[in-house]
């Protein structure tokens, strides 16, 4: 059975920096493109980045490009996604995915959720 359990999450101060990762289990990572995505109150989830399986290739959403930074270890199957200057309006709950591009085979974290406030 695979699960994705992401970790890290809580509640920083604007300016603040936070690391989420997320393990997988019953998956190889080598073999997926992993995905952060989040999704704030009352609004849909919305993709924040993307690492390629390969060539590690990453790829952000303009509101975190230059603030957040997308990696991954495959050997331990472990997703980071370190994120900088923190904005209140990056308030959501975060979620891994893992999955093969132009395919229907993906699989979901329960998500971690962070929390920007003064």
């Amino acid at each position: 059975q695979v699960q994705l359990v992401e970790s890290g999450g809580g509640l920083v101060q604007p300016g603040g920096s936070l690391r989420l990762s997320c393990k997988g289990s019953g998956i190889t990572f080598g073999r997926y493109a992993l995905s952060w995505r989040r999704q704030e109150l009352g609004k849909e989830r919305e993709w924040v980045a993307t690492i390629s399986n390969v060539d590690d290739g990453t790829n952000y959403a303009n509101s975190v490009k230059g603030r957040f930074t997308i990696s991954r270890d495959d050997a331990e199957n472990t997703l980071y996604l370190q994120m900088n200057s923190r904005k209140l309006e990056d308030t959501a709950v975060y979620y891994c995915k893992a999955f093969i591009p132009r395919s229907d085979n993906d699989y979901w974290g329960q998500g971690t959720q962070v929390t920007v406030s003064s």
